[in-house]
């Protein structure tokens, strides 16, 4: 029997081929990509010690996920990465900065004609349309331009113009009765 250490026979451990693969992909990765990251997550957030521990979060993240992540893009994979972590840090830290009524400027008064729910129920309802009309009625209705210089600005025809926002108009007005109704019936109202 040959003295320990000195076997021809090689024992392989268990999973270390596959990990020791693993690890030595990841840092191969991980050297090309960490400048690349390191200028994006800059970019994200402008601080340079904030943007080091996007860097390593996104790095962790990825190595977790390599076997997926390295079967397509990686610097792809952890660009979402960073990118998902800096919105997730921004949406935990920020801080809403309200103004008081009397500092709003005029025509911004909480009165106005256009509450934030009417506004959002309007922009939702506008996405509702297709791109011509969507176009024609925020142009005619809500920029209140002329149907003459609507039309020279799309390239269409006054006839075209004025088909499009009466029939955008009807859509709109379906759309938003139809949550009107909704609503109503949420709250209870007949």
């Amino acid at each position: 029997m040959a003295p320990i250490g000195e076997s021809d026979e090689v024992v392989p451990l268990v999973g270390s081929g596959a990990r020791s693969r693993r690890d030595t992909e990841f840092t191969a990765f991980m050297v090309h990509a960490q400048p690349a990251l390191s200028r994006t997550a800059w970019l994200l957030c402008g601080d340079v010690h904030r943007a080091e521990e996007l860097v390593q979060h996104a790095l962790v993240r990825t190595y977790v996920a390599w076997p997926r992540a390295r079967e397509r893009d990686p610097l792809a994979y952890a660009r979402r990465v960073l990118a998902n972590a800096r919105i997730d840090h921004w949406r935990k830290h920020r801080r809403e900065h309200l103004t008081e009524p009397d500092e709003l400027p005029p025509g911004e008064q909480p009165s106005a004609a256009l509450g934030h729910a009417e506004r959002d129920a309007l922009v939702r309802a506008l996405v509702q349309l297709s791109p011509q009309r969507r176009r024609v009625v925020v142009l005619r209705y809500l920029l209140d331009l002329p149907e003459r210089q609507v039309a020279d600005e799309l390239g269409l025809s006054l006839g075209a113009v004025k088909s499009a926002a009466s029939r955008g108009l009807a859509h709109l007005r379906r759309i938003l009765a139809d949550e009107t109704t909704t609503i109503g019936h949420l709250k209870g109202e007949r």
